[in-house]
C-alpha cells in the first residue's frame, strides 16, 4: 500500500511540473506577443534600427540654437549665406534642335563619381554637337554579371523619365536607337571613339563631328571619369550651367533608393539633432596610387603594394613601387584616419554623443579602422545600422542565387586520351589513374594566396561583379544623406586615378545646394602637422593646440573654398560650380557692405569666387523672408562659457575647468567672432 501511495504521489508531482511548464511557456508566449505587437513593443522594434541610446542625444550639452556655441558647431557659414543657386539661362538659349546630326550612344565605366561626372559631360557635347543623346549605357550595371535583370543600366541607378524630362529644352534624349542602327551596332558597324580623359570641345568638333554627320550614329566609351574639359571658354558659359542642371535636376536616383534613403535621412534626424556625415576615402585605388601603403601593417600593406604595381604596369601610376608614406603623409596625399578626424572634430568641441554617420562603399582595413573613432563619439552609424536586410534587399531586385564555385578548366586532348587508354588498359586490378590537377583556388589562401602567387589582379567572380554593382547604390544611398547633412567633412578628396572623388561630388552639390551649409574642407597638411605635436599624448591635448584646431578649421570653412577657386577647376566642374552656378542676393549684398565686422570677410569671400551675377526677382521675393530672421540672429550673440569643451572625458557637464578665467574669456570672445565669420 506504501508503495501504492508513493506511485500515485510521484505521478501527481510529475503532472503538476508538467502543468507549471505549460503554463510558463503560454506566459512566455503572450509576454512575446505583447511586446511584439502593442503599441510599446512596435516602437521598441522600430527603435532597434539604430544605436542610439535612450537619453535623448544632445541632452547634456544645455545650449540653445541661439547661443554662439551652437552656431559654431552646426551654423552656417555667414560670408556665404548671400549665395543661392541659379543654373538656368542667362542669355538666348534657344530649344533642342529635332533636325539633329545623328545619334550618340555612350558607354560609361567606372565607379559611382565617374559615371555621375561622365553623363554630365556627355549631355553637354550632345548640345555641342546638336546630337540626339541615347540614354548612356552603365558597363557596371549588366544582367550578365549577376544582377537582377529588373533594373538595366542607367534605369538601375537613376530616374530614367525624370533625366528625360528635365532635360527636354537643353537636348533631345531617346531611350534606345533606330532599329537599323541597334542592328548595325550589334554587327560592330558603327564608328566608335574611347575619347581621351577631360578632353576639349574641339576634340569633337573635328574629330567626332564629322564621322557623325557621315554615318549618322557614333559610340563614346567614356573609362576615366570624364570626357571634357572642365573649364571651358567663356563663349560657353552656357554649358557649364548645363552641367549644374544635369547634376544637381536631372540625376534622381530610381524610386527605390530615393525612399530608402529618405527613410534613412529620417531615422538620423528622429532624435531631433544635428549630425555629423564623414566620408573617409580610404580605398585601396586611391592608398596606391598616392603611396600611402605604410599607414597600415601586414597584409593590408602587402595588398596596397601588389595594387601599386599593377598600376605601374598599366601606366596608370608613374613613380616608383616603394614610396616613403610617412613624406606623403606630411605633405597631405594621403588620407587622414578616421581616428584623426575624431581627434580634431572632438577638439573643435563636438561632444562625445554626437551623431556621426560614416558613408563610403569601401572603408580599405575594415571595420578595424573605426574603432578609434567609436571610441570617441558614441553614435557611429552608417547605412547598415540604420536600415534592415530586407530594405537593402528590396533595392537590388529580383537577383538569381549565386552559388560561389571554382570553375574546373576543360580537360586537354592529352589528358582525355591517357584517361581512355586507362579504361581499356589491361586487366584488373591496375592502378587509378592520377587525380586531376587541383584548381588554383584563392579564396582558400585568403589574399595572401594571389598577392605570392601572381602579378595580376585575379579576375572579379561573378559574386564580386554583382557586390560592384551593389556599390553604386550603397554610395547612392550615402550621396543623398552627405549632401543632406547638417556637417560634412572628407579625409580624402581624391580617387585612384588624381581625380576628384565622391566626397568632392557632395562639396560640389553642398556648394550649390546651400553653400552657406558647414563644410569641413581641413588642409591635411595642417592637421597632420598639429598631429604631430602631440604626438607623445595624442589624448591629452592642450588648450593652446585646440584653439589652434579650431581656429584652423573654422578658417578652412572659407579658406577651402577660396583655395578651390584659385587653383585651375582642371579635374571636375561640379566638384566646384561657382562663379557660373550661383547669384548673389541683391538686398543681402547691400547690407552686408555696411556691416562692422564680417564686411572685409564676406567682401572678399564675394570678389574671389568671381560671382557678379544678381539673382532673378522672382527668386528675391523667395528669400525675403529669411531676412529679418538672421538679423535679430546675429543680435543673439552671447558669451560661450562651454566653448572649450574637454577632449575625451564623459561628464555631467562635458565641460573643462580652465584655471585661468582670463583665457577662457578670450577664447569665448574668439569663438564669437568666428561664428560670425
Amino acid at each position: 500500500m506504501k508503495a501504492e501511495g508513493k506511485m500515485v504521489l510521484k505521478s501527481k508531482m510529475k503532472w503538476v511540473g508538467l502543468f507549471g511548464l505549460v503554463l510558463s511557456a503560454i506566459s512566455l508566449f503572450v509576454h512575446f506577443l505583447l511586446a511584439r505587437f502593442t503599441e510599446e513593443g512596435v516602437s521598441e522594434f522600430h527603435s532597434s534600427i539604430t544605436i542610439f541610446p535612450r537619453r535623448t542625444i544632445g541632452e547634456s550639452l544645455n545650449f540653445s540654437k541661439t547661443s554662439a556655441m551652437y552656431r559654431r558647431l552646426w551654423g552656417p557659414v555667414r560670408p556665404l549665406e548671400s549665395l543661392h543657386p541659379d543654373a538656368n539661362p542667362r542669355g538666348y538659349y534657344s530649344d533642342p534642335n529635332s533636325d539633329t546630326n545623328g545619334f550618340i550612344f555612350v558607354r560609361i565605366q567606372g565607379g559611382f563619381h565617374e559615371i555621375r561626372n561622365s553623363i554630365c559631360d556627355v549631355v553637354v557635347i550632345s548640345r555641342f554637337l546638336n546630337a540626339t543623346l541615347v540614354i548612356p549605357e552603365l558597363q557596371s550595371t549588366t544582367s550578365s554579371k549577376g544582377i537582377s535583370s529588373q533594373f538595366k543600366s542607367f534605369a538601375y541607378l537613376y530616374n530614367e523619365d525624370q533625366f528625360m524630362a528635365a532635360l527636354s529644352k537643353d537636348i533631345k534624349v531617346v531611350k534606345t536607337l533606330p532599329k537599323n542602327l541597334k542592328g548595325q551596332r550589334k554587327k560592330k558597324n558603327i564608328p566608335s571613339f574611347k575619347v581621351p580623359y577631360s578632353a576639349s570641345p574641339y576634340y569633337y568638333k573635328h574629330r567626332v563631328l564629322p564621322v557623325l554627320k557621315k554615318h549618322s550614329v557614333v559610340e563614346l566609351v567614356v573609362s576615366d571619369g570624364g570626357c571634357l574639359q572642365a573649364i571651358l571658354p567663356p563663349d560657353l558659359e552656357e554649358y557649364q550651367r548645363l552641367r549644374c542642371r544635369v547634376a544637381f535636376h536631372a540625376l534622381r536616383f530610381r524610386q527605390e533608393v530615393q525612399e530608402l534613403a529618405t527613410k534613412i535621412l529620417h531615422r538620423l534626424r528622429a532624435p531631433g539633432q544635428p549630425f555629423v556625415a564623414f566620408d573617409p576615402g580610404m580605398t585601396r585605388d586611391a592608398l596606391a596610387y598616392h603611396g600611402c601603403a605604410e599607414l597600415f601593417q601586414d597584409v593590408h600593406t602587402e595588398l596596397i603594394q601588389h595594387k601599386r604595381q599593377w598600376m605601374i604596369k598599366r601606366g596608370i601610376v608613374k613613380g616608383n613601387l616603394s614610396v616613403n608614406s610617412a613624406k606623403q603623409r606630411l605633405k597631405g596625399s594621403c588620407p587622414l584616419m578616421p581616428e584623426e578626424i575624431g581627434i580634431i572634430l572632438r577638439a573643435y568641441g563636438y561632444f562625445w554623443d554626437t551623431i556621426i554617420y560614416v558613408s563610403g562603399g569601401e572603408i580599405f582595413g575594415g571595420q578595424r579602422t573605426l574603432i578609434p573613432l567609436r571610441a570617441m563619439f558614441e553614435n557611429v552609424v552608417d547605412r547598415t545600422s540604420l536600415s534592415i536586410l530586407w530594405e537593402l534587399s528590396r533595392i537590388y531586385g529580383r537577383e538569381a542565387n549565386l552559388f560561389e564555385s571554382n570553375p574546373r578548366s576543360p580537360p586537354t586532348v592529352e589528358e582525355e586520351m591517357k584517361f581512355e587508354a586507362w579504361k581499356t588498359a589491361g586487366p584488373r586490378p591496375r592502378p587509378l589513374p592520377p587525380p586531376p590537377a587541383r584548381p588554383k583556388s584563392y579564396n582558400i589562401e585568403g589574399w595572401w594566396g594571389w598577392v605570392a602567387e601572381s602579378d595580376n589582379e585575379p579576375d572579379s567572380t561573378v559574386m564580386e561583379l554583382r557586390t560592384n554593382a551593389h556599390k553604386l547604390l550603397w554610395e547612392a544611398i550615402d550621396y543623398v544623406i552627405c549632401v543632406e547633412a547638417d556637417v560634412f567633412i572628407p579625409g580624402f578628396d581624391r580617387d585612384g586615378k588624381g581625380h576628384p572623388n565622391f566626397a568632392s561630388l557632395v562639396m560640389g552639390h553642398r556648394l550649390y545646394q546651400s553653400a552657406a551649409s558647414k563644410t569641413y574642407r581641413p588642409d591635411r597638411k595642417e592637421v597632420v602637422r598639429l598631429l604631430e605635436e602631440i604626438s607623445d599624448h595624442l589624448y591629452h591635448a592642450n588648450h593652446t593646440w585646440l584653439m589652434s584646431v579650431r581656429k584652423h578649421l573654422r578658417k578652412r570653412l572659407v579658406d577651402g573654398l577660396l583655395e578651390a577657386s584659385t587653383i585651375p577647376k582642371s579635374k571636375s566642374f561640379i566638384s566646384h560650380p561657382v562663379p557660373e552656378c550661383s547669384c548673389l542676393r541683391r538686398d543681402y549684398a547691400g547690407k552686408s557692405i555696411n556691416a562692422s565686422t564680417s564686411t572685409p570677410s564676406h567682401s572678399q569671400v564675394i570678389a574671389a569666387l568671381g560671382i557678379v551675377h544678381f539673382c532673378p526677382a522672382w527668386m528675391e521675393n523667395d528669400l525675403t523672408l529669411q531676412t529679418k530672421d538672421k538679423e535679430n540672429e546675429e543680435a543673439l550673440d552671447e558669451d560661450d562659457s562651454t566653448s572649450s569643451g574637454l577632449f575625451f572625458r564623459k561628464n555631467n557637464g562635458d565641460h573643462e575647468d580652465l584655471s585661468n578665467k582670463e583665457e577662457t574669456q578670450l577664447e569665448d570672445q574668439d569663438e564669437v567672432e568666428g561664428g560670425d565669420r
